[in-house]
């Protein structure tokens, strides 16, 4: 092996360790996959669902408790579809897979003015017809391949569009109630994921219906936070820690804090304007004192 090969080996070598690691945070963080769980492993033919697809199925090799995978996929009989490339893909693997065929493509397209985006029906079309599928299969996990992106650019849009503050969450109970969805991906960064994916040759399948709509607010808020993440490094990283730091004493939802009720007391509080104060940046911890890494993590 030649040097630049050399290189390139171990600089994937990084990129996978990285992704695996950050995999195996979330899902221990929010406990998404429990002893004897069949996971339904949504694959759309990007590259998230593939690079899921593929650290899932490692972790299922090395975790220290035993669950299943089901691959599924939903062709919504967009013209053009590749009918044959995930099959493929997955009969390679060896792995079990299920093909959904619901033609939404046409009520889309049939429903949703010229000139309007489509991801908005499109989605809940194809969140009901998952559900039903995770039933009818056994799932007790459905598992998204969203990313670090994906749900900090979900934040801005509520913000800026909704005027609300959330965003996907990885781990809920579905909208119907009988299902509970994972998104192991929720601490990777997109541009690994990407890196990733091209290493790693998979087969993409572009989304024809709605990847010609190029003034997508959600595509809007991707320009921006790239901007950021090229402006101030390190911005992305620290938006993600501030949405699992939350002090509901200083927002305005009347519904999560008593502000009619407060009082004042003899003694200091724990939310009190001290929560106002510069935040203190910790200092990192030397590789050599870290705790061992966890099999979920490796």
């Amino acid at each position: 092996m030649n040097q630049p090969q050399a290189t390139a080996s171990i600089e994937f070598s990084k990129l996978q360790k990285r992704l695996r690691k950050a995999s195996g945070e979330a899902i221990v963080d929010y406990n998404m996959i429990e002893p004897g769980d069949r996971i339904m492993v949504c694959l759309s033919g990007g590259a998230d669902s593939y690079t899921m697809l593929d650290i899932l199925l490692h972790m299922q090799q090395k975790a220290p408790i035993e669950f299943s995978i089901i691959a599924v996929n939903l062709d919504q009989k967009q013209p053009g579809f590749p009918e044959h490339v995930l099959p493929t893909y997955l009969e390679q693997l060896g792995v079990e897979y299920k093909i959904l065929e619901e033609d939404t493509y046409s009520i889309v397209v049939d429903k949703v003015p010229e000139g309007k985006t489509t991801c908005a029906l499109c989605s809940r079309l194809r969140r009901g017809i998952l559900y039903n599928a995770a039933q009818e299969l056994g799932a007790t996990k459905i598992a998204l391949g969203h990313h670090r992106e994906d749900i900090l650019e979900t934040v801005l849009l509520n913000m800026f569009y909704a005027g609300s503050l959330k965003t996907m969450p990885p781990k809920l109970v579905s909208d119907d109630g009988r299902n509970i969805v994972i998104r192991p991906l929720a601490y990777c960064k997109e541009a690994d994921i990407k890196a990733y994916s091209q290493a790693q040759a998979f087969p993409i399948i572009p989304c024809n219906l709605c990847g010609s709509q190029p003034n997508l607010q959600r595509q809007a808020m991707k320009q921006l936070l790239s901007k950021w993440e090229r402006d101030f490094p390190g911005r992305l990283s620290s938006m993600m820690s501030a949405l699992g730091k939350v002090s509901p004493s200083h927002l305005l939802d009347r519904n999560l804090y008593d502000f009619t009720g407060i009082q004042t007391q003899d003694q200091p509080v724990e939310d009190g304007d001290t929560l106002f104060d510069a935040p203190q940046i910790p200092t990192p911890v030397p590789a050599s004192t870290q705790s061992v890494i966890p099999i979920w993590k490796k």
